[in-house]
C-alpha cells in the first residue's frame, strides 16, 4: 500500500468548508462512474482552470483516492502519511481518542510496538491503525454477543 488515511487528526488537516464538501461529492460521483466498483488502473485527465494533463495512476492510488474524496465528501478532516511514519505519542493518542498516559500503559505493557528515540517514544502509524482496527473488531465481537444474549432472554432486543 501507498499511503494509509487518518481520519480527523490534528497533524496539518483542516476541516473542508462546504464548498470543497460539494467539489469532493461531485468528483466521487464521477470517479466512481468511471471505476464502476472497482480500481481500475488507468490514464485520468486532471483539469485545473484552463489547463490540463493526463495522468496514470496505479490501482492503488485510485482507491486511494476514492476513499479520500469519500472522506471530504463527508465533511471528515484527512491527513494522508506514508506506512512507515513515526508517530509522537500525543498524536497516536489524539488518533486512538484516548489519554497519552493510557497511551503510554500500552507502549509500555508491549501491547502497541514503539521505539525511543532519545527519551521520546515513537509509534509506527501502521502500528497503531492496526491496533484500532482490533479494538473495533473486538468491540463489534462483543456487541453481537450482547445482542444474541438479548435475543436469547427475550427482551426484546
Amino acid at each position: 500500500m501507498y499511503f494509509v488515511l487518518l481520519r480527523q487528526m490534528a497533524i496539518s488537516a483542516q476541516i473542508p468548508s462546504p464548498d470543497e464538501i460539494e467539489e469532493a461529492k461531485r468528483a466521487l460521483r464521477q470517479l466512481a462512474a468511471l471505476t464502476q466498483g472497482h480500481a481500475p488502473a488507468g490514464e485520468v485527465e486532471l483539469r485545473a482552470d484552463d489547463a490540463s494533463v493526463a495522468v496514470t495512476l496505479p490501482r492503488q492510488a485510485v482507491k486511494g483516492l476514492l476513499e479520500l474524496l469519500g472522506q471530504i465528501a463527508n465533511g471528515n478532516a484527512v491527513t494522508i502519511l506514508p506506512v512507515h511514519a513515526e508517530l509522537s505519542t500525543q498524536q497516536a493518542a489524539d488518533f486512538l481518542n484516548v489519554s497519552r498516559p493510557y497511551l503510554v500503559g500500552l507502549l509500555e505493557t508491549g501491547t502497541i510496538p514503539f521505539v525511543r528515540v532519545g527519551a521520546h517514544r515513537r509509534i509506527k502509524a501502521a502500528d497503531v491503525i492496526a491496533y484500532r482496527q482490533s479494538q473495533e473488531a473486538r468491540s463489534k465481537a462483543l456487541l453481537d454477543q450482547l445482542a444474541a444474549d438479548a435475543q436469547e432472554l427475550g427482551m426484546g432486543y
